[in-house]
């Protein structure tokens, strides 16, 4: 048997296709909520507006930190594949370590703006940005929960075919994260302040 999987018939590639046709469906789920936020952004009713409220230098780490995430769970996807078992485990917990700094700033962010009385239930345009914002951070919390059950049986089983092909749907769920968090950034933030 081949050290590599058949890119068209093994269990492999059926998995990953899959996995694609899934975060289809969830990009699909994020672009019904950029459209509806899209609509409802300068719906403040007489409220502060995105230039109020958010602050970019903020958000920019916010970004680099996703952004390394991704950068750490792709370099844990290549030694996963290269069979590492040690090296996989480390990045994968960096990646969730800096998941988890991530979620605990849009934790505090969101914590900020309904204790200043501008929660999701005040006008259209924080309703839209709750939805947005706050079905990622679900989305990243997900993938921490997802990391940490991928990761704890590394310790015991090894680098298997199995555990390879789920570390790298999970590394794929990971970047397709930086990548919709791109958009939040450029579109809720840079744009709504600027």
């Amino acid at each position: 048997m081949s050290q590599y999987p058949d890119a068209h018939h093994d269990v492999y590639s059926k998995t990953t296709f899959g996995f694609w046709l899934y975060l289809l469906t969830d990009f699909m789920l994020f672009a019904t909520l950029f459209a509806a936020y899209a609509v409802l952004h300068d719906n403040t009713f007489g409220g502060p507006t995105a230039r109020d409220l958010f602050s970019l230098d903020f958000t920019l780490v916010q970004t680099f930190i996703l952004l390394t995430a991704t950068l750490t769970v792709g370099l844990g996807g290549a030694l996963a594949h290269r069979r590492n078992k040690w090296g996989a485990i480390s990045f994968f917990t960096l990646t969730f370590l800096l998941g988890l700094a991530f979620l605990a700033m849009q934790w505090g962010d969101f914590a900020r703006l309904i204790s200043s009385g501008n929660g999701w239930d005040k006008n259209a345009f924080l309703s839209a940005y709750f939805s947005l914002v706050g079905i990622f951070w679900l989305h990243v919390a997900f993938a921490l929960l997802w990391t940490i059950l991928l990761v704890i049986p590394l310790f015991y089983q090894g680098m298997t075919p199995v555990s390879i092909r789920r570390l790298t749907c999970l590394r794929m769920f990971w970047q397709f994260l930086n990548i919709v968090w791109v958009f939040i950034f450029t579109i809720v933030y840079l744009i709504g302040v600027s």
